[in-house]
């Protein structure tokens, strides 16, 4: 791999260790992010909350054969009540938002990450994951609490929850990108010996845990695997395009802005026609 690739957005790739049962994913947006933000105006710590999650959405995507929609679902009683990411089986993908503006007054003082991510979700709150698949009309629902101090670490809580995967992610926006990583350890049936496996599982962790969320948001995924992951061959796979598309009508969206106030509700709303329009689950729909 060559480490000085220049980065290319709106791409997620998938990534093998060789002759391993361990895989990752690797996403980065940049002009869909920047579209989707057009949309709706943000404050900048709900916006790269946002961004995560939308990066969030299309690896969970990644992970799947299907051919439908994902919907990743956070519901809080902090700052931020509701925010729905979508991404389909070929990285269409569309989010929203909604804030209490009087909530988040004083969080951008607040140095401290972790602090503004629970001030942001909550003490109580909740991701919901919703795959409805199209070719058997079959619809799968997970409900996981929210976890430790990220969303990241909340994604990798619903994997051991809901998957039964090993699971540790990375997710990162700004105003210009949003982007995440995964790696995965999948199950070993007589992929080899497990001394082995435990090895190369432990190596992928240590390999995240050196990537930083400035180094997400700017560095390729070539540079990323040459750099962070040097203990064991790796296969980078060829890239999906990634691409935002709204399909809200304007007359559910100022239905749902007056049924939400007095809270502060912001959403994409340019008309695309004739596809389903964005459902929130709220609360998650019984199976």
């Amino acid at each position: 791999m060559d480490p000085h690739t220049v980065p290319v957005s709106d791409q997620v790739r998938r990534f093998i260790f060789e002759k391993q049962p361990v895989r990752g994913h690797w996403v980065r947006l940049e002009g869909a992010w920047r579209e989707l933000r057009a949309h709706a105006d943000y404050p900048p710590v709900v916006s790269e909350l946002l961004g995560q999650a939308v990066a969030a959405s299309v690896l969970l995507a990644a992970t799947l054969k299907f051919r439908g929609t994902l919907t990743f679902q956070l519901q809080g009683n902090g700052a931020v009540g509701l925010l729905v990411a979508q991404c389909a089986h070929d990285f269409r993908m569309r989010a929203v938002a909604r804030c209490d503006g009087v909530a988040l007054r004083g969080l951008t003082g607040d140095p401290r990450r972790a602090a503004i991510f629970r001030r942001l979700v909550g003490t109580d709150g909740r991701i919901t994951v919703t795959i409805e698949a199209e070719e058997k009309s079959m619809r799968y629902q997970g409900v996981v609490p929210l976890a430790g101090t990220s969303l990241g670490e909340s994604l990798e809580a619903y994997f051991a929850s809901s998957e039964q995967l090993p699971t540790r992610v990375l997710l990162a926006a700004d105003q210009a990108c949003g982007a995440g990583m995964l790696v995965q350890k999948l199950p070993d049936g007589d992929a080899g010996d497990p001394e082995e496996i435990a090895a190369v599982w432990e190596g992928a962790q240590r390999g995240i845990e050196r990537v930083t969320p400035a180094q997400l948001l700017r560095c390729s995924a070539e540079q990323l695997l040459a750099q962070r992951f040097t203990e064991h061959d790796l296969r980078l796979f060829r890239g999906s395009p990634v691409r935002f598309e709204c399909r809200c009508s304007q007359g559910r969206v100022a239905g749902f802005c007056g049924r939400s106030e007095p809270r502060r509700f912001a959403v994409c709303s340019r008309s695309r026609g004739g596809d389903r329009d964005l459902r929130v689950l709220s609360p998650p729909v019984p199976l």
